[in-house]
């Protein structure tokens, strides 16, 4: 579905602006680059003060502008008078606006827009603004969708979508960066980074397993009797459980972003012990040792 489309009743000097920060956000994030990832989070806030400012007053600026004091701008929003009949009016007025200034104290006082910060850019940081800012677009998206109720709300669970670094995106391609991790582990992470129901090719190629078939039966039958995913076999289609989320949870917490692409505990093991001289002979010394 077409962000754009979504969004149809906000301006387009508007629109695109809050569409790119909010992509260039997520690609951060994904990248391990927390720095731009915040620092996109302020922008964003400037763009959606602007959009609430002008769906509230009927008059959008030419394009956005930068508060003179955003926690000032936000507390003049929420005392503008209610609008009984206007959709989503205390998200407009009260929610999102309360929740911007924190999002701008993350880029202001943590050591990412000004020198002097407390806190030095970091995952903690980065993921609380991409939750933050999902969760605003999942709000507008609400209120000012031009398209169907049900195709709004996907788009919205679309949004909000759980966002780690493990997970690396491009077109409709998607990967975990561990080579290591088994088949079985990358289709649960994999599927807690979606929502909704995801077709078992796509995962099947996602995980790198050419045989759909061998992936249906090695990986996703067995998922599906241990209730860590719902598979449908007619329809062709598989999603995941709570039980499997749990798991996905796991598993993304014992990787953690250190280890990525650093492989499986006993390959690491293994590339240790050969890095001390221990492990196997080479076959050389084997060579010279005497007969007895």
């Amino acid at each position: 579905m077409d962000p754009a489309g979504a969004l149809g009743a906000i301006p387009p000097a508007f629109r695109d602006p809050l569409l790119a920060a909010y992509r260039e956000i997520t690609a951060n994030y994904a990248n391990h680059k927390w720095e731009p990832s915040e620092l996109n989070g302020g922008k964003f806030c400037e763009i959606v003060h602007g959009v609430l400012l002008g769906a509230l007053t009927g008059k959008y600026p030419q394009a956005p502008t930068k508060p003179k004091n955003v926690v000032a701008a936000c507390q003049a929003l929420e005392q503008m008078p209610a609008g009984p009949n206007r959709v989503g009016d205390h998200s407009l007025r009260v929610l999102i606006p309360r929740a911007l200034p924190v999002l701008y104290d993350v880029r202001n006082n943590r050591g990412v827009g000004h020198v002097g910060g407390d806190v030095d850019p970091n995952l903690m940081d980065a993921t609380l603004v991409l939750g933050m800012a999902s969760w605003v677009m999942a709000e507008l998206v609400r209120v000012f969708h031009g398209v169907t109720t049900a195709a709004a709300q996907d788009l919205a669970d679309a949004l909000a979508e759980r966002k780690h670094p493990l997970v690396w995106g491009v077109g409709g391609t998607r990967r975990v960066l561990d080579p290591a991790m088994s088949q079985r582990d990358q289709a649960l992470v994999l599927l807690y980074s979606r929502t909704g129901w995801v077709a078992e090719c796509d995962v099947a190629h996602w995980v790198g397993q050419a045989s759909t078939a061998v992936f249906r039966r090695d990986v996703l039958k067995p998922l599906h009797r241990e209730r860590m995913v719902e598979y449908e076999q007619g329809s062709a289609r598989v999603c995941i459980t709570p039980l499997g989320i749990q798991r996905a949870e796991r598993v993304v917490e014992a990787r953690g972003s250190g280890q990525l692409g650093k492989g499986a505990p006993k390959q690491r093991a293994r590339s240790a012990r050969r890095s001390a001289g221990q492990g196997r002979t080479p076959r050389r010394r084997l060579a010279q040792r005497p007969q007895r």
